[in-house]
């Protein structure tokens, strides 16, 4: 059994955003945006998107779509990706690739089903890159992840980094996972973690249960939509980009 699933969370009621998978970006649905995005990955055995909202879900099943009703009761969107995987015992390797970030790199999900199929004692993989500018890095919003040389999660973080980290690369944290199914469900199953909570970092329940977290290195990450007025932004870039004005 060795096929790969991305699967993306999708719901209607966002705290600061209401409806967002289905805003318009470009035309587009910013939820379609990520799956036409997802196809175009190479290492992919199917694309599902989850969601316990009827209007998602038509609106997915009108462009191709396969689409899975979850229930509504999940907490997270990992706690939505692991309800389709647990009925879904064909896949291997689970993506979780948010439903927000319309740029997602193909390439990237190719390495992280590649980095998992590579090595049968890898339960996790993430991505991270380096700060652009040193002020984001001091950013409570931004999440940091701590790197060793070996390239596994030492820890993960929104304060600003500590100055004794030595030997550790500070990068900034990408919300895009790859599982083992088993490791998936079994994460799932595991209370938060007191950390967790406290730093609202789900990731770092699979460190507090020691469990391994392999962290690709990416040049760039890609903008997440969390606003409408991110939407604004982004709107205006890939309209420049579908008229040929900017590259990708």
């Amino acid at each position: 059994m060795n096929k790969a699933a991305a699967i993306i969370p999708a719901r209607w009621r966002s705290t600061r955003f209401k409806g967002k998978p289905l805003h318009l970006i470009a035309g587009k649905p910013l939820l379609r945006h990520v799956w036409e995005r997802c196809r175009r990955a190479r290492e992919l055995d199917a694309i599902i998107i989850a969601t316990d909202n009827m209007r998602i879900a038509r609106a997915a099943f009108g462009w191709g779509a396969e689409v899975a009703l979850t229930s509504s009761r999940h907490q997270s969107g990992t706690d939505r990706v692991a309800e389709v995987a647990r009925k879904s015992r064909q896949f291997a390797f689970i993506v979780n690739v948010q439903g927000d970030e319309p740029l997602i790199d193909p390439r990237l999900i190719d390495r992280i089903v590649k980095k998992l199929r590579s090595d049968r004692e890898i339960d996790i993989v993430t991505a991270a890159h380096s700060f652009r500018r040193a002020a984001d890095a001091s950013s409570p919003h931004q999440v940091k992840v701590a790197v060793d040389r070996s390239g596994v999660a030492v820890d993960f973080f929104r304060a600003p980094p500590e100055t004794t980290r030595h030997g550790l690369k500070i990068l900034r944290h990408q919300g895009v996972y790859g599982f083992r199914r088993r490791a998936l469900l079994r994460f799932v199953s595991w209370k938060p973690t007191r950390r967790e909570l406290a730093e609202s970092l789900e990731q770092l329940r699979a460190l507090e249960n020691g469990v391994k977290v392999h962290v690709l290195l990416t040049k760039h990450g890609s903008p997440g939509v969390d606003t409408p007025a991110d939407a604004k932004v982004l709107d205006r870039k890939l309209r420049r980009v579908n008229r040929g004005e900017v590259s990708r």
